[in-house]
């Protein structure tokens, strides 16, 4: 479970980018953090893994406030895939995937056979794939690579930064199937950036809507699917409704 409590970032030069931000991220769910660029979303995110701190207020993962955790320990407990992929230009893929398993002390063997088990899950050929470096790979096929890396070593928690945004449309559509799948089947606990209102209605259990670093709105698919139009996601939803 996550939990941000009050929490409020403000950059030196006095750039309020969060304000009192209250969510929560029951285990096992899928939280989408959607608006437009600017609103703050990243920063939310970004505070989860500690690569930020709040200003004030609280974070807690699991009931336990990430400032008393190692930022070291509390990362390697959470998957981060970004957009297209951050992979390390000089690793193969097979080596960016088992960049964690490596971290935390795993034979040669043991990261191996686990990388080869992540392409299989992503959908990636790890005979053919697996050697090839990020410049050898089409965009969906590093972004892949990037998710498999995410879930090397089996985090509880995956938190996701518009990571099909750099994507063509079919491609992107095909990574939001797999992703579905591999939700349904691994059961994470997943904060999903996005701009897109679609993406945010197809992947994700509840919704929250950000707007100037405030959260406007937040409450299941279903609840804001029915929100009025003069509503904070109801103006988001214009277009999708008149579709």
């Amino acid at each position: 479970m996550i939990q941000l409590i009050s929490a409020s970032k403000t950059y030196p030069g006095g750039h309020r980018a969060l304000v009192e931000v209250d969510l929560l991220v029951e285990t096992g769910t899928t939280l989408a953090l959607l608006g437009t660029s600017g609103c703050g979303k990243t920063t939310t995110l970004r505070l989860i893994n500690r690569l930020i701190e709040p200003t004030s207020g609280e974070i807690r993962v699991d009931g336990r406030d990430v400032r008393e955790v190692d930022p070291i320990e509390l990362r390697r407990g959470i998957g981060y895939v970004v957009q297209e992929a951050g992979l390390f230009p000089h690793m193969t893929a097979a080596e960016n995937a088992e960049t964690v398993p490596k971290l935390l002390g795993w034979s040669a063997e043991q990261r191996r056979q686990r990388s080869a088990e992540l392409f299989a899950l992503v959908g990636l050929d790890f005979p053919v794939h697996g050697d090839r470096y990020p410049s050898q790979l089409s965009g969906g096929q590093r972004q892949r690579v990037g998710l498999a890396r995410a879930l090397a070593a089996d985090p509880p928690i995956v938190l996701m930064d518009e990571p099909f945004g750099a994507l063509d449309a079919i491609t992107r559509r095909q990574l939001q199937a797999q992703f579905q799948e591999l939700k349904a089947r691994l059961g994470k606990t997943v904060v999903l950036v996005t701009h897109d209102v679609d993406e945010a209605f197809r992947l994700a259990d509840r919704i929250a809507v950000l707007a100037d670093g405030r959260v406007t709105q937040v409450g299941s698919v279903a609840e804001l699917g029915e929100a009025p139009p003069d509503s904070p996601i109801g103006a988001l939803l214009g277009d999708r409704r008149a579709s």
